[in-house]
């Protein structure tokens, strides 16, 4: 199993900053991406930004240059620094990571979910 734990939302004002934390724990062999998505109430789940195990990143539109994600591969972590941070920014936001893990003799993939962490954008 693998498992991933968010931690770093909060209540912020217009225009402020937040820094979102991403750990994974388990049994795996190697992870893959590890990315950030969110839902907004009444809305489906989307992509905010991922990540490679070589550092190549890929951002939704409405980042436009907000948003930076990062990784520690050594502490199997991923970051989102979110600045000029909206309203409309106002969701929950999920970790994301795939790679593959041993199962017994067998190598399988894997694909987890965090259990999200709530970013409320307000005055």
């Amino acid at each position: 199993q693998v498992q991933l734990v968010e931690s770093g939302g909060a209540l912020v004002q217009p225009g402020g900053s937040l820094r979102l934390s991403c750990t994974a724990s388990g049994t795996f062999r190697i992870i893959n991406t590890m990315g950030w998505h969110r839902q907004a109430p009444g809305k489906q789940r989307e992509l905010v930004a991922t990540i490679t195990s070589g550092g190549s990143t890929n951002y939704a539109d409405f980042v436009q240059g907000r948003f930076t994600i990062s990784r520690d591969n050594a502490k199997n972590t991923v970051y989102l620094q979110m600045n000029g941070l909206k309203p409309e920014d106002t969701a929950v936001y999920y970790c994301n990571a795939d790679g593959n893990r041993w199962l017994g003799d067998i190598v399988a993939n894997f694909n987890s979910w965090g259990q999200g962490t709530q970013v409320t954008v307000s005055s």
